[in-house]
């Protein structure tokens, strides 16, 4: 194997042997409401201690949990809303969220995206430039949807090789609806969990969330059908 392929290859072992560390440690047991309702009065002190390093802190754990595709995503943005209040707790989110998926698709089309590309020949290339035309509608209808895994939308435009500004644009704007959803119900997280109850993190799916976010997709599919509408 040449020093090029160890090089292009390298970022995705190194990521894979960081999520092993991470599981193996039992550090990802900490993206729970149990922990977060164990911890809760330590994390509040420490973001009261902390302005400023507090929120820097949750940031880098929102992007690192999101690279390495840990499960707990929607339990953060709670947490966010929780520890900072409503808008700055989303605000952090979806910074996170957004630097994170950057760094998985940056990642991802280092390696997996130039090893497919080799190995699946023409097909790949025109199913490539069918979705680079709209991808930006097609990225922003996903994120707005919170019915697919949030790692696969990072991977596939990676493979696909959507341009990293419109990747990036597409996930700041469709995480925000989402983040401002969870973040609500974290901030009226003490209240819920001081009187022994759960938070509803289905909230999000019931109708009159689900709905609007369906709305907001379809508008942002429209450019696309549009086009293909309008070609011969």
């Amino acid at each position: 194997m040449s020093a090029a392929t160890w090089r292009r290859w390298l970022p995705l072992a190194g990521l894979l042997g960081l999520g092993l560390a991470v599981y193996a440690s039992g550090l990802h047991r900490a993206l729970s409401l149990e922990a977060l309702q164990r911890e809760r009065a330590v994390l509040q002190e420490l973001v009261a201690a902390c302005p400023v390093l507090a929120p820097l802190a949750f940031i880098l754990t929102y992007a690192a949990a999101a690279v390495l595709c840990l499960p707990g995503a929607a339990l953060l943005t709670v947490a966010g809303g929780f520890l900072f209040g409503i808008l700055p707790g989303s605000l952090w989110s979806v910074i996170g969220a957004t630097t994170g998926a950057i760094g998985l698709f940056l990642i991802a089309r280092s390696t997996l995206g130039a090893a497919l590309r080799e190995r699946a020949g023409p097909w790949l290339g025109r199913l490539e430039g069918g979705f680079r035309r709209d991808a930006f509608s097609y990225l922003l209808a996903l994120r707005l949807v919170p019915l697919f895994p949030f790692w696969l939308i990072n991977l596939v435009p990676a493979l696909l090789q959507v341009p990293l500004t419109t990747f990036a644009v597409a996930t700041l704007v469709g995480v925000i609806p989402g983040s401002l959803v969870y973040a609500s119900i974290g901030g009226g997280l003490d209240a819920v969990l001081a009187r022994g109850g759960q938070p509803d993190l289905g909230l999000v799916l019931e109708p009159r969330i689900l709905l609007p976010m369906l709305g907001l997709s379809i508008l942002a599919l429209l450019p696309a059908l549009y086009r293909r509408w309008r070609q011969p």
